[in-house]
């Protein structure tokens, strides 16, 4: 009756579309009753399925990288170094049987590095934890992008190089886009210029 009552509230209040349904996993009545039908009834745009965080959030990654839209998982069996930023695989990726079983050889052959603000189950058994602070990704990730270019590190066989060979990429330097031709990458220049540039770890 509470949330009877409440749902009739907002009726007639004329204000429907302040409730929300999120769901979780599928089932015939979550689905087609629940999420489906409900909310239209009720009046409210906002109806949410898990999906939106899990299975076709995955798909996008991929997606837009590969152009694969689809479920793959990582390449644990020849990985030296495995970087897991704000993710467990050990205990709550979709593969998870997959990457428990292979995390020790990853270990035993090369290196582990979590970038998580908690101690999950994976930045325990790794090599090296970087304990940022919660939100802290998006300065974490510019900077390090910023080394990787003022240091010569990228993967010139990938990205491409300075048609003069020599690195142009100083911390707040503007860099000519004409002067760096790209192989498999868009942009990398103007993403040096409009965001990189400045982002030095400190």
């Amino acid at each position: 009756d509470t949330v009877a009552d409440k749902m009739m509230e907002l009726r007639k209040a004329g204000e429907p579309e302040k409730l929300m349904y999120m769901r979780g996993r599928y089932s015939s009545t979550a689905t087609d009753l629940l999420y489906g039908t409900l909310p239209k009834i009720y009046g409210t745009p906002n109806y949410f399925s898990h999906s939106a965080i899990c299975a076709e959030a995955e798909k996008m990654g991929p997606g837009y990288t590969q152009g694969f839209f689809g479920y793959r998982d990582y390449d644990l069996a020849k990985t030296k170094c495995l970087v897991i930023w704000g993710c467990d695989p050990i205990s709550s990726n979709r593969q998870v049987p997959n990457a428990t079983a292979k995390f020790s050889d990853v270990l035993d052959r090369g290196t582990v590095i979590a970038i998580d603000p908690r101690m999950s189950a994976s930045v325990a058994k790794a090599n090296e934890w970087l304990p940022i602070k919660p939100g802290e990704d998006g300065a974490l990730a510019p900077a390090l992008a910023h080394v990787l270019l003022t240091e010569g590190y990228w993967s010139k066989e990938f990205v491409g190089d300075f048609k003069e060979g020599k690195n142009l990429f100083k911390a707040g330097a503007t860099v000519d886009e004409a002067s760096f031709e790209e192989k498999q990458t868009h942009g990398i220049v103007k993403y040096w210029n409009l965001e990189l540039k400045d982002r030095t770890p400190a």
